[in-house]
């Protein structure tokens, strides 16, 4: 890779830095959040994925409620 002049680097960096404000001034980004909600909707692997989740959220609440209803050790 050839080495670019200081002047040569400033002025890349220039035009790079007026493609982002005109674009950012042209409205929202495109890579807007709220784009990517639903994404993994009917997914078989994210389906998968949410089950076991279920599943292992479910021993800690089930642990949870064993721990709750062992009666506290009395103090010697």
């Amino acid at each position: 890779m050839p080495q670019l002049s200081l002047e040569q680097r400033v002025a890349a960096l220039e035009r790079q830095w007026a493609e982002m404000q005109s674009s950012r001034a042209n409205g929202p980004a495109k890579n807007d959040w709220r784009q990517t909600v639903g994404m993994f909707t009917d997914d078989p692997g994210m389906l998968e994925l949410f089950a076991d989740a279920m599943k292992i959220r479910e021993a800690d609440r089930e642990k949870a409620r064993r721990r709750s209803r062992k009666p506290p050790r009395a103090k010697s």
